[in-house]
Parts: structure tokens; C-alpha cells; sequence
């Protein structure tokens, strides 16, 4: 029994009870729950209750803020009401569209290994550098430990994408990473079997074909190559939540333990090796024989269509349908204009990536897209998609329209690939006609990338705004609390807040904060962030910062019955404003001449939420510099 047990039964009573939880997670200072039915809670019981600061709704959840101690609440709440705090298995989630729902899949499964992937990425980037430049020479040890530091997790994708998409469809961890290693058993893959001779052919001479090298229970497993895959592992993941599902109810709860696992897995991989995998294989050979009938008809139109489609493909591990007729086609014809096509779509992703560096609020997603950027510039795009343009969906539109850009002008100009050779920026070899010593096409290539990077970064910066309100990241000092810096709006005298003539200010009824007697009739943006509102009298006017403090900044005293009268407002309601820009001009002179103190209170009006605010260690005058308020979260 914790030492918050007490507060965590009245928390969980007041939320609806046990049985009302979906979910639960928490944050610096908040229990962010996931309620079956908010209207069960009695937020006014938990608002008065002692040990909770406020209660609000947002984004779905429903938030007790507590304070910086929540870390020991939260495990006193999870025990309470025996959770864990992750969904429950009949937790279905937001339904919405197919497209948004596969999107939520794919991106839950990416997320929690986003930093070993952009780290791997960049490793392979480096190696295909020192290898350009011969550092060392490709096989030696060196090239051989990089590319295994790499490789591993691309390798190995199935079975990190197992643990992953185990828990986003609520199956055992181990039974999804076990399952996901069965999946790249070496022994199993077309690769290996491929050394001894089919036993049977399925779909003979269509575009199905497909050789058998072994049977299980006496049916038929087409053999395929399932190292690095992605789709596969998620929909046999995903399978073997239904199966988990069912074991749990027929299996008794005294063998639950061995047996359903044991079920799980043996069916699941079953079913993955004879139809899952198979299907995705036949997607992929359908997809192939589309492009190259595309091919057939229109060179040009081809080129765009592979452009747009190849980071998309790329997500469903489809993109490996082109690769055998690209292979043909530098056997047969010495050339291949399908690669040639697609060399645009990393660039184009890259840039898009390096444009969301300047627009994103998510200080953690921002910290992404450098090694992002590194590891697409050398060819390695899934960091940049999985971790940050796909979930946000119009960056990864922008970046396929950017590549289809690319893809037009390498069609137009007829630029061919001459071997398979590095990735990114040093494929641009890879268009160079040793033959003839021709490099017109690597020409067109630099070209294509500056083309489909340019407008695909503008377009970023035009077109797509961050809009998501992400979890406060202010600065945080050694001992774990965050904080907030407000600086001076208005320049001149400040005083302590209890001392404003007017008594709803004096009393903290409205918040904490400060008086500040101006000097200067001009009001400025303390911080970055928007402003709320602009009272039609101009003399008064709500922020609210990018971290969500909310400040009202209230002119003078009574000043409402001057109608706006001597105020000048220099931004409209909703705007967006940066530390410094200029709010609104009053006539201090013309003010008092009027019989109105101007005497102005600094407010922060939500107070509840923070764990204190700090007054500036001085009383006397500021410039709009100058920090007035530390708020400690």
C-alpha cells in the first residue's frame, strides 16, 4: 500500500470507478485518463477533494492534476484499481475511417523505437560514405561491424514491430516478439529454401506463380523473404489478438499461463506462413505487373505515378515489386528508368522533414528530424516517415506530390539508372553511363531532387501548421520542475498583486500575479503564443502561450467605460504572437486626465494548474525584458 492510497480510492470512486476506466496514463502533474463515459465522473468532488489541484477535459482524456508527486499517485491508482494502464482488451479505440485507423496502426507500432531506427539509419548512411570515399574497403571488418550496427533493426524489423504491435492489439510482448522471430527464422526464408528444388509450383504460369519447398500439416507454404518486412508482422500480430482472444475463454485459468501462448503462436505463425505473408507476396507481384503495363503505355506518365506512389509503397514493404524489374531491365537493356523514377522520393521526404524542424510545437518530434534529415539524405526515409510525416498526414501527401515533381522530370528528360548502387546522395553514380562516359542523367537527377526538395520544403512552409497541442515542455531544472519564463508586457513600476486598488484583483480571485504601474503606454507579447482575446474595448486583452499558460493583461481600472476610447489594439483575436510583438497602445496622459488609474494587473488566470508562481526577486522598474513571473509546473 502506497502513501497515496487513500487519495487514489477516492480518485478512482470519482471517476466512475474501476470498471469506468479505459486506460490511464500521466504526464509531469496530470492522471490522464480514458474514460467509458466521462459523464460518470463527479468532477466537482474531485476539483474540491485535498491532493487535487483541478480537473480538465482534453483531447479525449480526462485529467486530475495532482502535482510533481503524480508518479506515485498514478501507481497508487493503478493498484487500486487493478489496471495496468494500458487499454483494456474491449478498449476498441476511435473507430474513424480505414485510412486514419491503418495510419494509427502503423505509426503506434513505429513510435516507441523511433530513435534506435534514425540511429540505425545514420549508421548505414556513414558506412556508404566512408565506403565512397574508401576508408576502408567493402567486406573488411570494419565495413562489416558498421553494417551490422545498421542493419540490425532494418534486419530485424519483424520482430521489433512484434513486440510493438503486440502491445497496440493488447497481445502478450513475448508472444509478438516470438511470433516476429519465426517470421525471419533464416532457415525458413525463400533465400534458404531456394538452394534445393521445389516440390510443386502454385499458380502456374500467371502472375501468382509460386514454388513450394515444404509442406506443414500437409498444405503447402509458399516460401518468401520476410527480413524487413513490415506489413506482415502487423496483420499476423493483429491475427493472433483473435486468437489470444478466443484461447483465454476456452483454456482454463489454470493452464492460461503456458497454453495461451502456446496457441497463439503455433496458430498465428501458421496462418501467417500459409495466407498473410503469401497475400502480401501476391499484392506485391499484382503491383508489378501494373507498372510494368504503365510502363508500356506511357514512359513519362510512369515515371510520376512511381514517384508519387514510392514512399507509400514503401510503408507496405510494396516497393520491392519494382526492384525484379529493375533488375531485368539493367540485364537486358543495360538501363532501368523505374529506379531512376523513384531516386526523388527520399529527397523529397528529406525536405519535408527539415520543414517540419521550424513548425512543430512537440519539442520531442522536433528533436527527431536532424537525424531524420541525416538518415534520408543517405537514402533511409522510414525514420522520417513512421516517426513524423505519415502521422501527420499532409507533410507525407506534400512529400509524395513533391517526388511525383521529380519523377516528371526525369521522365520527361528520359534519365536512366545504369547499376543498383548506393542510396541518397550517393546514388547519383548510379546514372553515370560508364559505357559512353555519358552523366547527362545524373545531370537531370540533380536537377529532379533540387526541384522536388525546393517544393516540397516551400509547400511544407505554406501549406501545413502544426496544430496538435502537445504536453508542456518548458525549461526543467536539476531537481525535475519544469518552469515557465513570463516577461514584462508593460514597462514601469511593478508592485505586489495585493496591493491593487481593485479588490477582485487584490484577492487572487481571478489568479496570481502582479501590478504594474506603466511608464510606457504600450503593451507587448510576454511569450510566444495566441492571443485569446481582444476585448472590443481594447482594454484588456488574453494569451495563452505555447505551453498553455493563459495570461490576462487588464489596462487600467474600470477602464472598460472608457468604450476603447485612448487604446489602439495592433493584433486581432487569434493571433498568433511572439515574445516582444506589440499588443496594444493606450494614452497614459489622456487616461488619467479621464479619471481612470492605469494602474495594470498581470494574471495568470488558469494558477490552479502550476505548482507555484514566482513574482520577479525585485520591486521597481521593468522593461519589457525583464522576467516578472516564473511559473513552476
Amino acid at each position: 500500500m502506497g502513501k497515496y492510497h487513500d487519495l487514489a480510492e477516492k480518485i478512482v470512486a470519482n471517476v466512475g470507478g474501476k470498471d469506468n476506466i479505459r486506460s490511464l496514463t500521466h504526464c509531469i502533474t496530470r492522471l490522464r485518463f480514458k474514460l467509458k463515459d466521462e459523464g460518470k465522473a463527479n468532477e466537482e468532488a474531485l476539483k474540491n477533494m485535498d491532493g487535487v489541484v483541478t480537473v480538465m477535459k482534453s483531447g479525449g482524456q480526462f485529467q486530475v492534476v495532482i502535482g510533481n508527486h503524480v508518479p506515485l499517485v498514478y501507481a497508487d491508482v493503478l493498484e487500486v484499481a487493478g489496471i495496468t494502464g494500458e487499454a483494456s482488451e474491449e478498449d476498441e479505440g476511435e473507430k474513424g475511417n480505414i485510412f486514419n485507423r491503418l495510419i494509427d496502426v502503423i505509426s503506434s507500432c513505429f513510435q516507441p523505437f523511433l530513435g534506435a531506427l534514425a540511429a540505425c539509419g545514420m549508421l548505414k548512411g556513414f558506412n556508404a560514405l566512408f565506403l565512397y570515399f574508401k576508408l576502408y574497403e567493402a567486406g573488411s571488418g570494419t565495413d562489416l561491424f558498421l553494417t551490422a550496427a545498421g542493419d540490425c533493426i532494418f534486419y530485424f524489423m519483424p520482430i521489433v514491430i512484434g513486440l510493438t504491435a503486440a502491445r497496440k492489439f493488447k497481445v502478450s510482448e513475448f508472444t509478438g516478439i516470438a511470433i516476429g522471430a519465426a517470421l525471419v527464422y533464416p532457415t525458413i526464408q525463400a533465400s534458404a529454401l531456394g538452394a534445393g528444388k521445389p516440390i510443386m509450383t502454385l499458380f502456374a504460369n500467371t502472375i501468382l506463380e509460386s514454388p513450394v519447398f515444404i509442406k506443414v500439416f500437409g498444405l503447402p507454404i509458399i516460401a518468401n523473404n520476410y527480413t524487413s518486412s513490415v506489413v506482415p508482422i502487423i496483420l499476423v500480430v493483429w491475427f493472433a489478438s483473435h486468437v489470444q482472444k478466443l484461447a483465454k475463454k476456452v483454456i482454463p485459468e489454470l493452464v492460461q499461463t503456458f497454453l495461451v501462448p502456446l496457441f497463439t503462436i503455433l496458430i498465428s505463425v501458421f496462418f501467417g506462413f500459409l495466407i498473410i505473408g503469401p497475400v502480401i507476396t501476391f499484392l506485391t507481384n499484382i503491383l508489378g505487373s501494373g507498372f510494368t503495363a504503365l510502363y508500356e503505355f506511357s514512359p513519362v506518365l510512369m515515371s510520376v505515378v512511381v514517384g508519387f506512389f514510392w514512399q507509400a509503397l514503401v510503408i507496405f514493404g510494396l516497393h520491392w515489386s519494382l526492384i525484379p524489374l529493375a533488375m531485368i531491365n539493367l540485364s537486358t537493356l543495360g538501363f532501368d528508368t523505374i529506379l531512376a523514377a523513384s531516386f526523388a522520393a527520399s529527397f523529397a521526404q528529406t525536405a519535408v522533414v527539415f520543414a517540419m524542424f521550424f513548425k512543430l510545437k512537440d519539442k520531442k518530434l522536433k528533436e527527431l528530424c536532424i537525424p531524420a534529415v541525416i538518415s534520408g539524405i543517405f537514402g533511409v526515409t522510414e525514420p522520417a516517415i513512421y516517426g513524423l510525416t505519415l502521422p501527420k498526414k499532409k507533410p507525407f501527401l506534400i512529400s509524395m506530390i513533391g517526388a511525383a515533381i521529380g519523377g516528371l522530370i526525369t521522365g520527361l528528360f528520359g534519365a536512366k539508372s545504369f547499376i543498383m548502387g548506393g542510396l541518397g546522395a550517393f546514388g547519383f553514380v548510379n546514372h553515370i553511363d560508364t559505357a559512353s562516359n555519358d552523366i547527362s542523367s545524373m545531370v537531370t537527377q540533380f536537377i529532379a531532387v533540387g526541384v522536388a526538395m525546393v517544393f516540397s520544403f516551400v509547400a511544407t512552409m505554406l501549406f501545413w501548421k502544426d496544430d496538435e497541442v502537445t504536453e508542456k515542455t518548458e525549461v526543467q531544472n536539476e531537481m525535475g520542475v519544469r518552469k515557465e519564463i513570463v516577461t514584462s508586457p508593460v514597462q514601469g513600476s511593478m508592485m505586489p498583486l495585493e496591493t491593487a486598488k481593485d479588490q477582485a484583483f487584490a484577492q487572487g480571485a481571478l489568479g496570481k500575479g502582479v501590478v504594474i504601474h506603466p511608464t510606457v503606454g504600450e503593451v507587448v507579447a510576454p511569450f510566444d503564443g495566441t492571443v485569446m482575446t481582444m476585448f472590443p474595448t481594447k482594454h484588456a486583452v488574453g494569451l495563452i502561450s505555447d505551453n498553455g499558460l493563459e495570461l490576462l493583461i487588464h489596462i487600467g481600472l474600470d477602464t472598460v467605460q472608457l468604450d476603447g476610447k485612448y487604446f489602439e489594439a495592433h493584433v486581432e483575436q487569434g493571433a498568433k504572437v511572439k515574445r516582444g510583438d506589440k499588443l496594444v497602445s493606450f494614452d497614459i496622459k489622456a487616461i488619467e486626465e479621464a479619471g481612470f488609474s492605469v494602474e495594470t494587473p498581470i494574471i495568470v488566470t488558469n494558477s490552479a494548474d502550476y505548482l507555484d508562481i514566482i513574482e520577479a526577486d525585485k520591486q521597481e522598474d521593468v522593461c519589457n525584458s525583464d522576467e516578472l513571473l516564473t511559473v513552476l509546473v
